[in-house]
């Protein structure tokens, strides 16, 4: 959540900053009005408190000297009663400030590039080259009949599911375990979290209240399926105060994800890019504010060197102000390339959130006696299925059979 003090105090750099990411003007005007109103309304009541007491002070001097106070005493009461008033006032603006910046999104660091959309990221480097064939290459859902059911999946469900079969279903457990056997030799402890999150756990990774529609709910209960394993892990340590030497914090965890994808309507409708049930492997860490960007690129190699490991040729992407996350102050998005689709696709976003998510959560550490709100960061590392897609097209053969990579082969 944004840093409501800062937004008191340097309101025109938290505006210049938030119209990066594109937020809407309307809304940043709202929050200036009311940020500008709880300003003047607090001073107010700092000014009523102050006359107040330096009255009250004068009161008691008037009567240990045997003066006249009904004057004074009628000033009191009446001062009394504006300060209540004030004081409702305050709490009112303060209430609806807090509203508005519960669905406001993060600061973008200086260093995000301007943009509008994904077309305006930024190339930061190629890894690999990418793979050439003497055959004109096929997408996923051309390879292997035996491996994926999508058919099956509606019948099971609805769209946008599908069932992995034989060495589809195999090789997916295997990256798993490949990946997650990776991150823990970078110093990831490995652990396992719910699939199902309270509505705090949600608010605190800035999942609610904003994006609810995109959520499945347990219907009944104020309870919901998780859209990534991010939720769980980052609010493990919610309403908790860390000490500063077990900091950084780097675990990695496998679950599978459940997301709507409310707003990718018409979006790859074919195939297994855009799922409502998926794997991924998670990268999270608590860091101080010190370590976290040191940690940013920490996760940010193991990720891509996780993919350099399996042999895909990817790149990395900064992400521009009108394409950066909800929650992100800084992502960089790692692309593969897939030959089917002669093009690279998003496999892996390593976010740093600053404080964001550490203030909605109240993550903290002791240094020096102080309570300091953490740095959180996540990254996927990787979503298995889109990685099993990159190993299919990129490990095909001319008869539409898939190789299956070196590293993987003793998992299988």
């Amino acid at each position: 959540m944004l840093d409501l003090k800062l937004l008191q105090n340097d309101f025109d750099t938290v505006f210049q900053a938030l119209q990066k990411k594109h937020v809407d003007l309307k809304l940043l005007e709202k929050l200036k009005n009311i940020s500008l109103a709880l300003k003047a309304k607090r001073q107010y009541l700092e000014s009523l408190q102050t006359e107040q007491n330096a009255n009250s002070k004068l009161f008691g001097q008037l009567r240990q000297e045997k003066k006249d106070t009904n004057e004074l005493k009628i000033k009191l009461d009446a001062n009394k009663e504006m300060i209540a008033k004030a004081g409702e006032e305050v709490k009112n603006l303060e209430s609806e400030l807090l509203l508005i910046a519960e669905t406001t999104p993060n600061i973008p660091d200086s260093d995000v590039p301007e943009g509008a959309d994904e077309s305006e990221n930024i190339e930061l480097k190629k890894v690999l080259d990418t793979p050439v064939f003497d055959f004109e290459p096929k997408e996923h859902w051309a390879l292997e009949p035996e491996w994926i059911d999508f058919e099956r999946g509606v019948k099971l469900a609805k769209s946008r599911f599908s069932v992995l079969k034989n060495e589809a279903a195999r090789l997916e457990r295997a990256l798993i375990n490949y990946m997650l056997d990776f991150n823990r030799g970078r110093g990831f402890k490995e652990v396992n979290v719910p699939y199902i999150v309270n509505r705090e756990s949600l608010f605190g990774t800035g999942q609610l209240p904003k994006f609810e529609e995109d959520l499945f709910k347990i219907e009944g209960e104020e309870l919901f399926l998780i859209p990534t394993s991010e939720v769980p892990v980052t609010n493990l340590f919610r309403d908790e105060i860390l000490d500063v030497e077990d900091l950084p914090i780097k675990f990695t965890c496998y679950t599978a994800c459940f997301r709507k994808e409310a707003g990718s309507a018409g979006r790859d409708t074919r195939g297994m890019i855009r799922q409502h049930q998926f794997d991924k492997v998670e990268l999270v860490s608590i860091t101080t504010q010190e370590q976290s960007e040191k940690v940013f690129d920490e996760m940010l190699s193991c990720a891509s060197d996780l993919l350099s490991s399996l042999g895909l040729a990817h790149r990395h992407l900064l992400l521009c102000g009108g394409d950066l996350g909800f929650g992100a102050a800084k992502t960089v998005d790692l692309e593969v390339w897939l030959p089917g689709q002669n093009r690279y696709r998003e496999i892996s976003s390593i976010s740093n959130t600053r404080d964001f998510q550490a203030r909605r959560a109240k993550i903290r550490y002791k240094s020096d006696k102080k309570n300091i709100l953490a740095h959180t960061l996540n990254g996927s590392s990787l979503a298995v299925g889109r990685t099993l897609i990159a190993i299919m097209e990129n490990y095909q053969t001319k008869d539409g059979k898939v190789k299956i990579p070196e590293v993987l082969q003793k998992y299988m």
